[in-house]
């Protein structure tokens, strides 16, 4: 019995020696090997950098004792709503905002050993410094200065609703300006020093206090009501014109036709007058009335 347990003991240790010799990595992602604390690395000579040694999508192979640490090589997002207070920020007119933000990161090959060696707690650092540079960067923010508007410009031109709602309209009006100055501030202050590259700060929603959103509301609702009243008059004031002009262009043609009338009846008078028929076709015109009329008046000349 004692063979057979031997045999037993020694098949399930190199069992157990077999499993922790090797590993498998997923795709995308890589492994980096850790003997008693120490990181597999090698140092650049030029620059002192250090470069983990990384192992590929796949099966490996290891010592019993060393650690293998997984790390994923695809964007990843943090959520900045997790931080402490991370959700809100004060915008430059001391409002109070409502923020809904990602940050969206890919770790860098070269730079692994500054990821996952070179903080204590990577990623809380990470969702802390943005948090910090989102609540500067919305502090400052004052967006594009643009032309003011003319005062003849119609009434949706001339209502500038970033005035009239503070910064937060204007932040989420311009917040792609907003995007491109923490990208700017990323490639240029921070570039690959956490060992990861930032792609992008998504502000996914900004909202407002309630207060400042009841008084958004009512200020969109008047603004609607009005320019609903504008056009309704617009509407009536081209509807009185065009009616006028058809009205003005009606009574041209009366006149004109009158006009005609006239004159036709000017040439033929003429033509009798030459004639010396006037005074007989004048009479006989008296004698047609005369005849017609009900009531005669007669003038009698005074001696």
């Amino acid at each position: 019995m004692l063979p057979i347990g031997i045999v037993i003991g020694v098949a399930l240790f190199l069992v157990y020696v077999l499993a922790k010799s090797s590993f498998r990595v997923e795709e995308g992602h890589l492994a980096v090997l850790v003997e008693f604390g120490k990181a597999h690395h090698r140092v650049e000579e030029k620059t002192g950098k250090r470069v983990l040694r990384t192992y590929k999508p796949g099966l490996h192979w290891k010592r019993p004792w060393e650690r293998v640490v997984d790390v994923s090589m695809k964007e990843q997002t943090l959520d900045l709503n997790k931080e402490s207070g991370g959700g809100t920020a004060m915008a430059a007119d001391g409002t109070i905002l409502r923020l809904d933000s990602f940050v969206r990161y890919v770790p860098v090959e070269g730079d692994l050993y500054e990821h996952l060696f070179g903080l204590e707690r990577p990623i809380d650092h990470i969702t802390g410094l943005f948090t910090c540079l989102l609540r500067n960067e919305i502090a400052n923010f004052h967006g594009k200065s643009g032309p003011e508007p003319r005062e003849e410009a119609p009434l949706s031109t001339r209502f500038d609703f970033a005035d009239q709602a503070g910064s937060y309209a204007l932040i989420r009006r311009e917040r792609r300006l907003l995007n491109e100055r923490i990208e700017s501030f990323c490639r240029e202050r921070i570039d690959n020093q956490y060992g990861v590259r930032f792609n992008a700060v998504d502000l996914a929603d900004i909202l407002p206090p309630d207060e400042l959103a009841d008084a958004l509301n009512a200020v969109i609702q008047a603004h609607s009501e009005a320019e609903a009243l504008l056009h309704r008059t617009e509407a009536e004031c081209q509807q009185r014109i065009l009616a006028a002009e058809r009205g003005i262009a009606i009574y041209t043609a009366r006149s004109k036709a009158i006009e005609v009338e006239i004159e036709t009846l000017a040439r033929f008078l003429a033509e009798l007058d030459e004639r010396g028929v006037l005074d007989a076709y004048v009479a006989r015109r008296r004698a047609e009335v005369t005849s017609e009329s009900r009531t005669l008046f007669l003038k009698e000349n005074a001696e």
